[in-house]
């Protein structure tokens, strides 16, 4: 008992003391004495071990809420760190490539050996253009205003002569040169370089023709029987033909033994040395097989409608007696297709030369987001200049032979297939400003798959080969060396123009009726 007494005259102390200063604060008032020290022994008699175990919990989870958020932004950090460094190495890979090239000296050779064909052309354009129009220099600078200008007159006579060089980038590793022009008065005129219809002249006859057919179809196993024989007895010709389609020729008739055929992959790399005509049996689609299996120079394809799509095929197959005989006699219209050529770099690539094998398409490379739920996330690239970030459902480059197939649904303009250019279209973009692009045959496009990408993508060439683009892989596009040549009924522009009225109804409509006087 003793020893409790001081304690409990302490607090008694601590009361008073406590009452003195709610006095002096002004709640004197408010507060009855013997109410206050009341309150103030129950509150001193309150465990406090409660009040601060609570505080330490809230300050635990504030902690962890910070970890966790300086943990992400360490992690975007190194992430942002990797990805930098991954373009600083490709950068100076780029630019090591650049300088090897400036040092090998080609642009010189070349201008040396295309000098003395300038100076022809520049004596020539002096004279007169000829069949290839009228001069530049004709149409700006006439004689009778010059001698009638004190002002021109006090100039300089002659203009500073120069040089165009034109080059692309579809090679591989880089630039390449393939034609000078030199312009003695400093004009420049396109008459003699101008994109005219493009004309097919046997040097001597044809000797060999390859037939591809579409499968699986009475009609054109019909149809390619009948014209085995027909080029056989009649026009005397070598007819080649695909290993299904030769057994199928045997098991009908015995006849058909003189028909060749190829025996492993490695001879149809071969085939466009002997094949002087390619005839196909079908739709587009068997026109893209095929350019498919041609992966250098294509010889002339003659297409045969047979199919459902017909923007390819003008030739009818009921008249193809006819037709043949005005091709195999020439010289016959024909439309440069062009094609792109592919190549996939995968993320553990060494280089940017350590590339999967490429692929050829006549008609689009197609990237979309397959199965994923998540939007496509895409970096696109031209000649090393970005371009722009796709986010939607994917991204469409395109010949302008594809132009009226995948890139017209999605929106892309309809083109001339002997314009040379590439189309960039989006696949249901998530932004109204997102619009169609036509780009230069020259450039180089590359699509990136970034590593904060949410998904993967899939790529497919000419609607197959399909391959799945994951997080730092790239995808490098550029026009191929070695265009389609298809032989056109009329001419390429005829053919076109005809095509988009019957497979498309373009700009079909009703007349208005005329109402109202004559």
């Amino acid at each position: 008992m003793s020893d409790q007494t001081p304690q409990v005259s302490n607090d008694k102390e601590n009361v008073h003391v406590v009452g003195a200063q709610l006095q002096s604060n002004g709640y004197h008032d408010s507060l009855p004495p013997c109410n206050s020290e009341k309150m103030i022994q129950e509150f001193l008699q309150l465990p406090s071990s409660k009040a601060v175990d609570d505080h330490l919990v809230e300050f635990s989870e504030a902690m962890r809420t910070v970890a966790k958020a300086l943990r992400r932004v360490s992690e975007g950090k190194a992430s942002a760190q990797a990805e930098a460094a991954e373009w600083k190495r490709l950068y100076e890979l780029e630019r090591e490539r650049n300088l090897q090239q400036k040092k090998k000296g080609e642009l010189t050779e070349h201008i040396k050996h295309y000098s003395d064909l300038g100076n022809t052309a520049i004596e020539q354009t002096d004279r007169c253009c000829g069949k290839h129009g009228i001069c530049s220099h004709e149409v700006l600078q006439d004689d009778t205003m010059v001698s009638k200008s004190k002002f021109l007159q006090d100039l300089a006579t002659r203009k500073a002569p120069f040089k165009l060089l034109w080059g692309c980038n579809g090679g591989k590793n880089g630039q390449h040169k393939h034609d000078i022009v030199s312009f003695e008065k400093g004009n420049i005129t396109t008459a003699a370089r101008s994109s005219k219809q493009i004309s097919l002249k046997w040097e001597s006859h044809p000797q060999t023709v390859l037939i591809l057919t579409k499968p699986n179809s009475t009609p054109v196993h019909i149809l390619c029987a009948e014209m085995v024989r027909w080029l056989r007895d009649i026009k005397k010709l070598d007819v080649i033909v695909e290993p299904r389609v030769k057994a199928e020729l045997l098991a009908e008739n015995s006849y058909f033994s003189f028909v060749k055929t190829w025996e492993d992959d490695d001879e149809i790399l071969l085939l466009h040395t002997k094949v002087d005509l390619i005839i196909t049996l079908g739709g587009d689609g068997t026109v893209l097989w095929a350019a498919s299996m041609f992966k250098g120079p294509v010889p002339p394809v003659v297409p045969f409608s047979l199919g459902s799509l017909g923007f390819m095929t003008p030739f009818q197959s009921e008249l193809y007696r006819d037709s043949l005989d005005t091709i195999l006699r020439g010289p016959i219209s024909i439309t440069l297709r062009h094609r792109l050529q592919c190549y996939v770099i995968r993320e553990s690539a060494k280089d940017e030369l350590d590339t999967e094998e490429p692929i050829l398409v006549l008609n689009d490379v197609t990237i979309d987001r397959g199965m994923s739920s998540f939007l496509t996330y895409l970096e696109c690239y031209c000649d090393n200049t970005f371009v722009t970030s796709v986010q939607g459902d994917g991204l469409i480059l395109s010949t302008t032979s594809g132009s009226t197939a995948y890139s017209l649904a999605a929106g892309g303009s309809m083109v001339h297939p002997q314009v040379p250019g590439i189309l960039f279209t989006p696949i249901c973009p998530h932004s109204l400003s997102f619009r169609p692009l036509i780009l230069p045959e020259y450039v180089t496009l590359r699509v990136q798959v970034p590593f904060n990408s949410r998904g993967h993508v899939w790529a497919s060439f000419d609607g197959k080969d399909r391959k799945q683009l994951s997080a730092g892989d790239a995808l490098i596009c550029s026009m191929a060396h070695w265009p389609v040549p298809t032989a056109c009924l009329v001419d390429s522009t005829n053919d076109f123009l005809r095509s988009i009225h019957e497979g498309l109804h373009w700009n079909l409509r009703k007349s208005q009726s005329l109402d109202g006087l004559r």
